[in-house]
């Protein structure tokens, strides 16, 4: 078996909403930066992605929806379907760009379909939100959904996907809603508080399908150790019984305590522990297959460039402890660009990950996100809510 497999090209920063827009794609080349400073790409072979053709974005998409993108430029602010708003600004070559990072998740995904890796990881992927028909929220294609079907289409029929980050990941579950042979596990800050406003426990598939989408909506300011909490009383349980060949996770990082865009107060340390879990329920319930994208994270220099260098160290089995001091290379180019921040000195926000799992019977703030998801979903599967075994 060859080693995991890392999709990188500074072609994708192309997907860029211009000046002042939170998506800044500088959080990508920061990252990759920080990455090959402390030496987690040495000697890894960076594959390059192609745009995706139109047959595969018409997957996630309707061929109307593409037509729109691809005009989108040309006719501006009129041209409906979510673009063109203040979220999803139009921009030029916004299709070709949007396009690559569907690219960039597919040629992710056949490394995995053709025996070349059980591993892969993009960075530049995540794109949850896109709907079929329309953008939204800051997505234009939802590379994730085209991924998911190419693998159902390609020697797969059990995919688990499991999004981390803290918007709900709403358009990976209604594009697979009604479909038995996907599991898609969101963990999110309460869709009554934040975008999208849709993940509510009691959202659990459609008609042949219940059980197949599962939502746990956190409280705001949940912590590291709510979050595990959280994750260990829900997500395991249900892998088991799906028992699925492929483990497809969004690894968005906006759920950070310096997120300007949300409420959740997880730190960098938390985030290595979360791609930590995900690295052993892909080898504990899918054979290792295991296939990791990006997502939302808007504090740009402090936080995404440590949490994705920890996201690609942990694919490749390279983990950094978090007392690693950040190389003073990369904090002068970063100093140069952005002079007035004040930044990270460690890999780690110095923060303890440490939890206490669900009992079944204690009042932590996050146990009733606990409760409300188990006792939608777990006896679909034949499974006890309230036991804490299950």
């Amino acid at each position: 078996m060859h080693s995991p497999a890392v999709v990188w090209h500074s072609s994708l920063l192309s997907y860029d909403f211009g000046a002042g827009h939170p998506f800044n794609p500088v959080r990508l080349d920061l990252a990759v930066r920080l990455a090959r400073e402390l030496g987690v790409l040495d000697g890894v072979s960076l594959l390059v992605p192609q745009e995706a053709e139109e047959r595969d974005l018409v997957r996630a998409h309707t061929a109307s929806y593409v037509d729109a993108v691809k005009r989108a430029p040309e006719v501006g602010f009129d041209v409906g379907h979510g673009l063109g708003t203040g979220d999803t600004p139009v921009f030029a070559n916004m299709h070709s760009a949007a396009s690559l990072v569907v690219g960039s998740t597919l040629l992710a995904a056949r490394q995995l379909a053709e025996g070349r890796a059980k591993r892969a990881v993009n960075i530049a992927g995540g794109l949850h939100h896109a709907m079929h028909d329309h953008a939204s929220g800051f997505c234009v294609y939802n590379d994730c959904s085209v991924a998911i079907s190419w693998l159902l289409d390609n020697g797969f029929d059990r995919i688990a996907y499991i999004d981390t980050d803290v918007h709900h990941g709403d358009g990976v579950q209604a594009a697979f809603y009604d479909d038995p042979r996907v599991l898609t596990i969101s963990l999110h800050q309460h869709p009554m508080t934040l975008f999208p406003g849709t993940g509510f426990p009691g959202d659990v598939g459609g008609s042949g399908a219940e059980g197949r989408a599962v939502n746990v909506a956190l409280p705001p300011r949940t912590p590291d150790s709510g979050w595990l909490r959280a994750f260990h009383a829900t997500v395991p349980g249900l892998l088991e019984e799906f028992r699925p060949q492929v483990l497809l996770t969004q690894c968005g990082v906006d759920s950070h305590d310096e997120d300007p865009l949300a409420e959740l107060a997880l730190t960098v340390d938390g985030h290595r522990r979360i791609y930590q879990e995900l690295r052993s329920l892909a080898e504990q319930y899918a054979d290792g297959m295991w296939l990791a994208v990006g997502g939302g994270g808007y504090q740009l220099v402090r936080v995404v460039p440590r949490s994705w260098t920890h996201l690609m160290a942990t694919v490749l089995d390279r983990d950094i402890d978090p007392h690693t001091p950040v190389p003073p290379i990369w904090m002068a180019s970063v100093g140069e660009a952005a002079p007035n921040t004040d930044l990270p000195v460690t890999m780690g926000d110095g923060a303890s990950v440490e939890f206490t799992p669900w009992d079944g019977v204690s009042e932590e703030p996050v146990d009733t996100a606990i409760r409300e998801t188990r006792k939608a979903v777990y006896p679909l599967y034949g499974l006890d809510p309230n036991d804490p075994r299950d």
